[in-house]
């Protein structure tokens, strides 16, 4: 092995990328590729277009979205995650989840894969693993979110696709070593507008954090806020009209030894109005065994010391089970006994 180090690259902007080919299997693949490939070594951030999801799936969303969070608080508790034991789904209030111990000035849903009661992992109480939670009074909340969920996933294996190509390897690499059978998280984000935001007091929808799979697909609705971490400070990453918001996760930056960087990103919603944000998790099989890459012109180039938790995803050995709920359950403090 020839052995580089990596280090991250300063960027002033998140590229946009068709990823047109990867969808049809028509074109240029590689060119798609090799600029996945630019992106997740500079920033780990990256807009698609291209991507064939429905727009009218996603107004649908939208619109729905807004349509639960507008109701009182009493009506929506109806569905909180207390109810869902195990299976980590339904909502929460503002300021219930926690970002480094700090409570995040937003609200959400949390949703999976919907297992039914006799599934294997649901019969074998595996955390994480279950039915989701809907709203009764909403119709087709359900099914729009399903649907959606469905759409992310099948966009999710053709990035994935990508992503090994950018990297030299098979196609297929990952689907068949870690996301044959992927844990697909879903949730639905309101952030509502700061209006009084103190001198010198950072108030965050969601404060500084990596993510902890292998991949974020992100739709954000017109508010703007997303920001991303790089050498020279923080860099905005709007709302562009018909993309999303790609980026890569711990898992990612372990398998690759670092040349993959799972970049730090937070939330501020200045926009005076509730923001909605709909971010999709394809991650790892729950129980695999997340191992590095053998790349070529790699060598692991730890930034443990400059991460916002001062982790080393380089160090972890264990299972995305393992790992995944290692974080959830520092979010979620008083559901942590029920989880685990």
């Amino acid at each position: 092995m020839n052995i580089s180090q990596v280090v991250q690259e300063e960027f002033s902007q998140v590229p946009v990328i068709d990823i047109s080919a990867l969808v049809s299997r028509k074109g240029d693949r590689l060119k798609v590729a090799s600029q996945i490939g630019q992106a997740c070594r500079q920033s780990g951030f990256f807009y698609i277009v291209g991507h064939g999801v429905d727009e009218g799936l996603q107004q649908r969303l939208e619109q729905l979205s807004r349509q639960f969070f507008a109701q009182d608080l009493e009506t929506k508790l109806e569905i909180r995650m207390a109810l869902a034991g195990k299976a980590w789904r339904g909502y929460f209030p503002v300021g219930d989840e926690l970002t480094s111990g700090k409570p995040d000035l937003k609200e959400g849903i949390y949703f999976g894969a919907e297992l039914a009661a006799d599934h294997p992992l649901v019969k074998a109480q595996t955390p994480m693993h279950g039915s989701n939670l809907f709203p009764s009074n909403i119709p087709l909340f359900r099914e729009t979110v399903l649907e959606y969920m469905e759409a992310m996933t099948q966009l999710g294996h053709k990035l994935m696709a990508g992503i090994a190509l950018s990297l030299g390897l098979e196609e297929f690499y990952f689907a068949e070593r870690y996301t044959s059978d992927p844990l697909t998280l879903f949730r639905i984000f309101n952030y509502p507008p700061d209006l009084s935001p103190l001198e010198g007091d950072n108030r965050w929808g969601v404060g500084e954090h990596t993510d902890y799979g292998v991949l974020t697909i992100l739709k954000q609705d017109e508010s703007g806020g997303l920001q991303v971490k790089s050498k020279s400070g923080w860099i905005a990453a709007p709302p562009i009209p018909g993309s999303f918001v790609c980026n890569i996760g711990d898992m990612l930056d372990r398998m690759t030894g670092g040349l993959y960087r799972s970049t730090p990103h937070r939330v501020q919603n200045l926009s005076r109005r509730d923001r909605l944000s709909f971010p999709f998790f394809f991650d790892p099989n729950f129980d695999v065994e997340v191992q590095p890459i053998p790349l070529n012109e790699v060598a692991i180039a730890d930034d443990y010391q400059e991460r916002w938790d001062g982790a080393s995803v380089h160090e972890f050995r264990g299972t995305y089970g393992d790992y995944v709920l290692s974080k959830v359950s520092k979010v979620f403090p008083e559901l942590q006994r029920t989880v685990l």
